[in-house]
């Protein structure tokens, strides 16, 4: 108990500093203050191990099962959740360049997207299955789907954010179509891009896992988490979910980083 009230004061006092060491101690002492509420509480009120495991159980099972976490992860990540994440995003990025100037395609496809992103995964991922077969290509597949659009919206949206002040003055200097789009439109809808992609890094996992409870080799998080709770191994479940939710975040911490580096001269960053 006093090691909590410790952690409690040490995050009241650090939460008040606008550092770097600051801004990441706070997010670890609060996510170790939870750990170790959730330990306490399991222990006093006798929680059965089939309901809710301990952290320390989930530890032990991560520690012992490192070997299956570490191929699970190689399926799910490098061969499902990284080629349809690039086939997604790429392909939203550019149909968006093209479609852009068209009134035509773009009141045709933007509602067709909507449609599509309103779409639930239990009903695309079945039929990813049936066309691409059991492994990692259906899997791709339904990550690409589920990035596509979001990639499509944000970008043109962006495309759209530049001024009609710095339309006009690049057009003062005679600057073409792909001078005006390189110089100006581009840099302009880096913002939205960066919003899709961190958007989609957290989407792209979700699908990946979803998509391998409708069939995948013996491999991946998604099997891993259906067979291992029907087994009543949550120890193992959690332990891959953690796995999960420590990818996702560094992926999204990730693509941060990088957006700071390239739109540093954005208002939302030069004011801090």
């Amino acid at each position: 108990m006093l090691g909590a009230i410790i952690g409690i004061a040490a995050m009241l006092g650090l939460a008040r500093r606008d550092t770097l060491a600051a801004r990441i101690a706070v997010p670890l002492l609060f996510g170790a203050l939870l750990l170790w509420l959730w330990q306490m509480l399991v222990i006093i009120f006798a929680v059965p191990a089939v309901i809710l495991p301990p952290p320390t159980a989930v530890a032990a099972a991560f520690v012992g099962h490192l070997d299956i976490l570490r191929a699970d992860f190689r399926q799910t990540v490098l061969r499902s959740v990284l080629p349809g994440y690039a086939i997604g995003c790429g392909s939203g990025f550019l149909t968006a360049l093209a479609i852009e100037r068209s009134d035509f395609l773009k009141r045709g496809l933007l509602p067709l997207g909507n449609l599509v992103s309103a779409t639930p995964i239990v009903g695309i991922a079945p039929i990813m299955v049936m066309w691409f077969g059991f492994d990692w290509p259906s899997k791709a597949a339904v990550v690409a789907v589920m990035t596509f659009f979001p990639m499509l919206v944000n970008t043109i949206a962006g495309l759209s954010e530049a001024g009609a002040m710095e339309r006009d003055l690049m057009r003062c200097y005679a600057a073409g179509p792909w001078t005006m789009l390189f110089k100006l439109r581009l840099p302009a809808a880096m913002p939205f891009v960066f919003n899709a992609l961190k958007l989609n890094s957290t989407l792209a996992l979700i699908g990946a896992v979803v998509a391998e409870f409708f069939g995948t080799p013996i491999l991946g998080m998604g099997f891993r988490i259906s067979t291992e709770a029907a087994r009543m191994n949550l120890d193992i479940v959690w332990a891959t979910i953690a796995v999960t939710a420590l990818t996702g975040s560094l992926s999204f911490a990730a693509i941060a980083a990088l957006e700071r580096a390239v739109t540093f001269w954005h208002p939302s960053f030069r004011t801090r």
